[in-house]
């Protein structure tokens, strides 16, 4: 194939915006920012689940102490029967069953209020459990949201840098023929497409070549299209090229 050294020249220019297509759209599908929100997304699902278990222990104290409160407001109610009916009672045998019963209601009395204050006690320490994991929650949240925010910002500098490289491509694309360009094309689907020929090294795959290989190339003439014998591209020849 024959090209001008300035049409194969534009080649480089190609191979550039390609190589800028590429990463702007590497940048666009993986953000730097993706690892770490998938790493908080997570973290915030199981901060959520033992949320839900703290919350179920402060839900069962709390149900303990309405029925603790219950408790204490029945054997209230029944030791003020039990008092009133000893103040009216002449009978001695009753009269002593009725201290008796009451002796036993103060002492349940007693056992309920030991319970309510050792309730009360985990209650206060659930709710400050609860506090706290709410609180590495709201971490979590925040760096998430902030993360995500330049997730979306880096996404939209990749899109625009994509669409940058892609429309100065199509002007450069338009400069070079068309069978020149269709020959890089094939090419750059397994290789960088085109390269300087640079101090005898490929700059597309950044090896250096043999000597046999570069009195190979020295004879082709300067409209030659010649590539690499390493990689495969097309090695664009000026006067760095070492030959």
């Amino acid at each position: 194939m024959k090209a001008t050294p300035a049409d194969q020249l534009l080649l480089l220019d190609i191979a550039r915006l390609d190589a800028q297509a590429r990463g702007a759209e590497a940048a666009k599908r993986n953000p730097a920012q993706a690892a770490r929100v998938n790493e908080l997304l997570a973290r915030r699902q199981a901060l959520s689940v033992e949320l839900t278990g703290l919350l179920g222990t402060r839900d069962d104290i709390e149900a303990e102490l309405k029925r603790i409160a219950s408790d204490v407001a029945v054997v209230d109610a029944r030791s003020a029967r039990d008092v009133e009916r000893l103040a009216s009672t002449a009978n001695p045998k009753d009269a002593q069953g009725l201290e008796h019963e009451i002796a036993s209601l103060a002492r349940r009395k007693s056992e309920l209020e030991d319970g309510q204050l050792e309730a009360m006690e985990r209650l206060e320490i659930a709710e400050a459990a609860i506090s706290a994991q709410q609180a590495l929650i709201a971490e979590v949240n925040d760096e998430g949201g902030r993360l995500s925010a330049e997730g979306k910002a880096a996404v939209a500098d990749a899109q625009s840098r994509l669409d940058a490289a892609t429309r100065d491509r199509a002007a450069v694309a338009a400069r070079i023929p068309a069978d020149l360009l269709a020959r890089y094309d094939a090419l750059a689907e397994r290789s960088p497409g085109a390269g300087l020929l640079q101090r005898r090294t490929c700059g597309g795959c950044n090896m250096e070549l043999s000597g046999t290989d570069l009195s190979t190339i020295a004879r082709a003439a300067d409209d030659d299209v010649v590539t690499c014998p390493q990689c495969g591209c097309i090695l664009v020849r000026t006067d760095e090229s070492g030959l």
